[in-house]
């Protein structure tokens, strides 16, 4: 493949062809949104995009939208999706945004279309995002390799990575010989979420929790996100997924690495991914399928006062099939430091009181004093989203001597910088893959998961009916 400029790329061990340059606050960027005119675009990937530009002021970028559609008031979408974001349009990068965008109607899997798509990429970046399906991922892959690429371009994979892992496997290889794998982002937003950046700070800027982070002191951990949330009008896209490949395949699993991988050495590298990579590949189901996994699909009940009707009552979904909604998987961690300690990760939908938090429950202490009666054992929590942490304690109580009482120190920081989005351009327009997903993490999560959706497939383990607005689907 030859460059814009007509100079050949040379070819590194890993088969790249072409270069890289490290971002700076001048760099004039093109992010090409591929699947412009889906859902996560309007709710998610722009309102994201305007966090980060209104406090960039000198920030250069212009936004290409593409879709197959037709639409002519993209620059309005754009500026609508903005203003219900809170996003301050009079700040000079958003309005700059807004004024310079365009829309091109394109089918991506067109080697052709795609050309013309990327006759419009000025500049010293190109970032093409992809809100796509890994099915029409690899198709404009494919695409792609017939294309001439601008000489620093970026892939940003959107979540899932493939279907399984074969799938995955191939749709990396193909994106790593485009462009190498240093410009290969693979996006996770709940790297974003403030559990996430909480759980480094707590452990990387502190001396007082990271020495007992290991088996000598944690009897378990366990990641949850359930939501209230039933379909919302995506069955055509949860009856492909279902609770485990949805959540549990890629965000609970790289949350869970973040509790348990050794310290980086730094944050502004590829160490921490390659971290979590290694951490995912001594990841397994804690024992044979059938006790290491429960599932669940909801049926029709209450949530927050309102009737929500059953999983298969829902337009789209298919009676027959047996798709979960709710899962609960324990796995074991087969290192040095944490063999031995169970770890559970769970999500579900249609859930009453959602729990949506990492815990870390600690080992009681190595000798018991029968004064103080029967001591609980220490906990760390942090809530995914709002930067609330609970550290549980023991401690005298005041009116009984001898006898302890039990004690949460929690507080709140000042409230997330950005959405989990707004993380994810950040650390795409800085060029920052600290915090994207390694190639072989996305791999590794879908080996771990694949015994379970083999087993749920086959029939081998029930799907145990929960009433919408239960708070456990265990009954």
């Amino acid at each position: 493949m030859r460059n814009r400029d007509g100079r050949t790329g040379g070819v590194g061990a890993d088969g790249y062809r072409g270069g890289m340059s490290t971002p700076n606050a001048n760099d004039r960027t093109t992010l090409i949104l591929l699947g412009a005119g889906g859902d996560l675009t309007e709710r998610l990937l722009l309102p994201g995009l305007g966090e980060v530009l209104s406090q960039r002021p000198e920030g250069d970028l212009r936004l290409i939208g593409a879709a197959r559609s037709e639409r002519d008031d993209w620059a309005d979408i754009v500026r609508d999706s903005l203003h219900e974001a809170g996003i301050d349009s009079e700040a000079p990068a958003v309005r700059r945004l807004v004024e310079t965008t365009t829309y091109l109607p394109t089918d991506a899997t067109d080697p052709d279309d795609l050309a013309a798509l990327l006759e419009g990429a000025t500049g010293d970046r190109t970032i093409i995002y992809f809100a796509l399906s890994p099915e029409i991922t690899e198709q404009v892959l494919d695409a792609l390799d017939r294309v001439d690429l601008p000489e620093d371009t970026v892939l940003a994979l959107e979540k899932p990575i493939g279907t399984d892992f074969a799938s995955a496997r191939r749709l990396n290889r193909k994106a790593e010989r485009l462009v190498g794998s240093e410009q290969v982002f693979r996006v996770d937003h709940f790297l974003g979420m403030a559990a996430a950046r909480d759980l480094l700070g707590l452990r990387l800027a502190n001396r007082l929790l990271e020495p007992v982070l290991n088996r000598e002191h944690v009897a378990g951990i366990e990641v949850i996100f359930n939501e209230s949330i039933g379909l919302e009008g995506r069955a055509e896209f949860y009856e492909d997924t279902g609770a485990i490949a949805d959540m549990i395949q890629s965000h609970l699993l790289q949350v869970m690495a973040l509790v348990m991988v050794p310290p980086p050495a730094n944050l502004a590298d590829e160490e921490l991914p390659a971290l979590i990579s290694h951490l995912l590949e001594q990841t397994e189901l804690a024992g044979p399928v059938a006790e290491s996994v429960i599932v669940g699909r909801y049926t029709a009940g209450e949530v927050d006062g309102e009737p929500m009707p059953g999983y298969l009552e829902e337009d789209g979904t298919d009676p027959e099939g047996r798709v979960e909604t709710w899962a609960r998987l324990r796995l074991r961690v087969r290192t040095w430091g944490w063999e031995g300690v169970p770890v559970t990760l769970e999500s579900g939908k249609a859930i009453g009181a959602p729990r949506q938090e990492v815990l870390v429950r600690f080992r009681p202490t190595p000798h018991a004093y029968p004064q103080f009666g029967d001591v609980g054992a220490n906990t760390l929590r942090l809530a995914f989203e709002d930067s609330a942490v609970e550290l549980g304690l023991n401690a005298a109580a005041p009116d009984r001597v001898g006898e302890v009482t039990r004690l949460a120190l929690s507080g709140t920081g000042a409230g997330p910088r950005w959405s989990a989005y707004g993380w994810v351009m950040h650390w795409l327009l800085d060029n920052n893959r600290a915090f994207s997903v390694a190639g072989r993490a996305a791999e590794e999560g879908w080996r771990i998961v694949q015994p379970a959706l083999d087993a749920i497939a086959a029939g081998q383990i029930p799907i145990r009916d929960y009433p919408a607005g239960t708070t456990d689907p265990l009954g």
